[in-house]
């Protein structure tokens, strides 16, 4: 079945959760602080993927520097980005954690047609987020980390998706634990109070499996067949997602500067189109693996 879906259509689906993950994340927010937030939410994440994958299992055969380099973004880009939200609007911190990855599209962008579809998409993410020098100018700073992180998230999670060695989701399980280890020392403290807090729990759960579990995995099956720089451009439909769910979910009905943004990203894009390898650079689809791999894509021409 996941070979017959496009790879566009597990990126929707990361995206729609990505925007769920916070409505647990405000429950949470009244009873835990951030860092604790954070640390409940990759471990929860982590002991759903422990007891599904039980990626132990190749541990032996995965590019364990990859995993473990995976495994800190993906643990002080959490605590990061919910440190960023203590101090500044969501509509901020979404923006300034675009930049880094429009980067990443560009990187690769050598068409006309490419272009356009970038600067369609930049755009669009320009009308819909409102960057504004408000707040804490420590939110900034949390707020750049998490940009950046984000950025090396996706490169790193490509890298995953791509290996010959483990499949992406074996891949990302064994990265989600190790993440969980690695942000205990800064995560356990704050995490305490919802120990004893039955609604805490069952909230971290629920920001674990939204943010966490069910958007990490449809990346890997979307950046298994999708070049880095065709990703990263996608990226730009969070802003637009934010906006749909906003009006069906929240009765936030976009203004028409809003609208129009949402319609830009989309042409961006729609217009987008990767580039065709040559003969000698193309690559044999791998062998199949598990559940968790879809075979090997075209790799993109840099990175």
């Amino acid at each position: 079945m996941t070979k017959r879906l496009p790879p566009h259509a597990y990126f929707v689906v990361s995206a729609v959760f990505h925007y769920l993950g916070p409505a647990f994340a405000v429950l949470l927010f009244a009873r835990v602080d951030a860092l604790g937030v954070a640390w409940l939410r990759i471990a929860s994440a982590a002991l759903i993927f422990a007891v599904w994958r039980r990626p132990w299992r190749s541990w032996r055969a995965a590019p364990r520097g990859v995993l473990i380099g995976w495994a800190a973004v993906l643990a002080v880009m959490n605590s990061a980005f919910y440190l960023a939200l203590e101090r500044l609007p969501l509509g901020t911190v979404a923006a300034i954690e675009f930049l880094p990855v429009i980067v990443l599209a560009a990187w690769a962008a050598r068409t006309r047609r490419n272009l356009l579809a970038l600067g369609c998409a930049v755009a669009g993410v320009y009308l819909l987020v409102d960057v504004r020098l408000v707040g804490e100018p420590l939110g900034f700073v949390f707020a750049a980390a998490n940009a950046v992180l984000f950025a090396a998230y996706i490169v790193l999670g490509h890298r995953v998706a791509r290996s010959s060695a483990v499949s992406g989701l074996d891949g990302l399980a064994l990265s989600m634990i190790i993440a969980a280890v690695v942000a205990v020392p800064f995560g356990i403290r704050d995490a305490a109070p919802a120990f004893t807090d039955v609604v805490a729990l069952a909230a971290a759960i629920g920001v674990g499996i939204s943010s966490s579990v069910i958007p990490y995995v449809t990346d890997q099956l979307a950046m298994a067949r999708l070049p880095r720089a065709t990703y990263a451009l996608m990226v730009s439909i969070l802003p637009a997602t934010a906006t749909v769910i906003g009006v069906i979910v929240l009765a936030q009905v976009p203004s028409p500067a809003e609208i129009a943004g949402v319609a830009l990203v989309i042409v961006g894009v729609a217009i987008h189109r990767e580039r065709e390898a040559s003969p000698e650079r193309a690559e044999p689809p791998e062998r199949d693996a598990d559940a968790g791999r879809e075979g090997e894509a075209v790799r993109p021409e840099r990175g």
